[in-house]
């Protein structure tokens, strides 16, 4: 069964609730207040939020920011997200501390009206292990609406109270961000052009072994950067220096390595390394061979000889997924290879998808132009768990059977 879309809902004159996900990253502004540093999460849910405002709906927004746990923490408010949709969208949207408040700034809505609500997340229930205690929440904020729209990407892959339980509870349908996230990893897991190609980075391999399961039997070339790299030259005999390494996943990585071998399926790690004697950016630095990282000394990026390998498979790739950058890119010294990595995926002819996260993050850090990338996702963790496999209970709960869509709470 596929997921219903914002063209079955007959919305005009109701109140839509719309799961976004807002968790932006902020900085203090110099002045006591907090400044949003990177608003790609918020543009990212404008073609929905304006299809709902033209079709007449009163629009009410769930979304978190960071883990309070369930505590009223300042520095995790959305009202610099209501700020900035303000400035986008042209209108007041004001921000509701609680259910009560939230009814009261719907009421006085006029149609195409936004309102924020205040960090979901600061409701211990919306974390919750317990069902009954999601299902409370979920039940006190269906009240409010007439129809249920999931449009956070980077929260499918959990259960929570305003991803999963909420969208039992209402007519529903996936929004024009989690429609196209999930069109384009249907077809990496179906049928992608080939050669496809994955590069994977990140500081952990842990973090990856499902994807990189899942992967070795549909991939036909990965390559291995960041600081994961350092346990695929580890399990491959190499001495690592004082570089990352989770010593705990060599076997893992050496059983992959093989399974890998016998598919056929290339596994490219680093064959130089961009290496520092302590972690800063006013490092001593130097450029070594992959087998040969000094004692004492930690690799920090990619070396060139390697950034320029990975460009060249991304050139002649047919389908190229990135997820996590291949350095310290934060640090201009450490930031060469991932940016070798952004700008051949701007340049290459294939499909080229950026599974969020810090990739994504990368991109816009290093200023290489987005709109040379045919997809950048907003999900990290949810991008990497469907590419394990997994089936995401924010997704599964939108196939679910909908309730009747001319269903409202005025002619019930």
């Amino acid at each position: 069964m596929s997921m219903p879309s914002l063209d079955d809902l007959q919305v005009a004159g109701h109140v839509v609730i719309v799961r976004v996900d807002f968790n932006v990253p902020l900085a203090d502004d110099g002045a006591g207040g907090r400044v949003i540093t990177d608003t790609g999460r918020i543009t990212a849910a404008l073609p929905t939020i304006e299809y709902l405002r033209d079709h007449g709906a009163r629009i009410l927004l769930l979304a978190h920011l960071g883990r309070p746990k369930g505590v009223v923490t300042p520095e995790a408010s959305l009202a610099p997200v209501a700020r900035e949709l303000s400035r986008l969208l042209s209108i007041d949207v004001p921000i509701a501390a609680d259910v009560g408040q939230a009814r009261d700034e719907l009421s006085r809505a006029a149609d195409g009206g936004v309102v924020v609500f205040e960090n979901i997340r600061f409701d211990a229930r919306e974390t919750s292990k317990d069902p009954a205690e999601r299902a409370a929440l979920a039940r006190e904020l269906a009240d409010l609406g007439d129809f249920f729209v999931s449009d956070g990407f980077g929260v499918v892959h959990r259960e929570q109270a305003s991803v999963t339980e909420i969208a039992a509870l209402l007519p529903h349908a996936a929004g024009r961000l989690v429609e196209r996230e999930s069109a384009v990893f249907s077809q990496l897991l179906g049928q992608p052009d080939r050669p496809y190609v994955v590069i994977l980075g990140g500081s952990k391999v842990s973090d990856k072994l499902g994807v990189i399961g899942n992967l070795i039997s549909r991939v036909d070339r990965l390559l291995i950067g960041g600081g994961m790299a350092f346990t695929f030259l580890a399990a491959q005999g190499f001495s690592v220096g004082d570089s990352l390494l989770e010593a705990d996943q060599i076997a893992t990585v050496e059983a992959y390595l093989e399974q890998a071998k016998r598919r056929g399926v290339e596994v490219v790690r680093p064959v130089d390394v961009v290496v520092a004697d302590r972690f800063a950016a006013d490092a001593n630095v130097t450029v070594v061979a992959a087998d040969e990282i000094p004692d004492g000394w930690m690799g920090v990026d990619i070396g060139p000889r390697t950034a320029e390998a990975f460009a060249r498979h991304i050139a002649d790739a047919g389908t190229i997924v990135w997820n996590g950058p291949m350095g310290v890119f934060e640090m201009e010294p450490f930031a060469a290879g991932t940016r070798a990595v952004a700008e051949a995926m701007a340049q290459a002819s294939g499909m080229t998808v950026v599974g969020g996260g810090d990739s994504a993050a990368a991109i816009r850090i290093l200023g290489v132009d987005e709109k040379r990338f045919d997809h950048i996702s907003t999900g990290g963790g949810a991008s990497l768990e469907f590419l394990e496999g997994k089936e995401l209970p924010g997704l599964a709960v939108l196939t679910a059977a909908n309730t009747d869509m001319d269903n409202t709470k005025e002619n019930e």
